[in-house]
């Protein structure tokens, strides 16, 4: 029977695309989640709640509501990531790339890039910077976020990477022809 480390290592060969180091199941031993340790248990009831009437109206296209929603959240309690993170979303999907962006600036200051709300923001900020043309920029926070387990940023720090996107595609290859190797006619 195989141990996961062993599942991992066969991942990595069947899917040469991904990055050495970042070995899907390999990295990631639990689901990230944020410390909210530090504030006040009925404050930070409220803020959830507040955030989760906010998801709910920016799901049903109402942006207005739901800035508003997380805004009172930021403003009930200011040092907690989260609530920058989902704001800087609907700024997002409302077309302001600026107020976005300083919001996802601020959710990873907050969080010191660590935790669910971290990463998140280094996605969002990452696919903000890249629609921006500053494919470094994204892909720095593409490899944090892919470093914390998200597959979607390892996926994105890849495509960004040409020396990785070169040596996939030979190592590809190689694995196809060992896959199905030519017979000589």
């Amino acid at each position: 029977m195989a141990c996961e480390h062993d599942r991992a290592v066969l991942r990595a060969i069947f899917n040469p695309t991904t990055p050495f180091g970042d070995v899907p199941a390999l990295n990631q031993e639990e689901e990230l989640i944020d410390d909210d340790s530090g504030f006040d248990t009925d404050l930070l009831k409220q803020v959830k709640e507040l955030e989760t009437r906010g998801v709910s109206a920016a799901e049903a296209g109402d942006l207005c509501a739901a800035l508003q929603l997380f805004s009172q959240a930021v403003q009930m309690l200011p040092e907690r990531a989260s609530a920058y993170n989902n704001r800087a979303q609907a700024l997002r999907l409302q077309g302001n790339t600026a107020g976005a962006l300083a919001d996802l600036n601020r959710a990873v200051s907050l969080s010191s890039g660590a935790g669910r709300s971290g990463c998140q923001a280094l996605v969002q900020r990452g696919l903000l910077l890249r629609l921006a043309s500053q494919d470094e920029e994204a892909r720095a926070d593409f490899e944090k976020a892919a470093a914390m387990g998200s597959e979607f940023a390892r996926q994105q720090a890849v495509a960004l990477n040409p020396y990785a996107a070169l040596c996939n595609t030979m190592l590809s290859a190689v694995i196809n022809k060992l896959r199905n190797p030519e017979v000589p006619q």
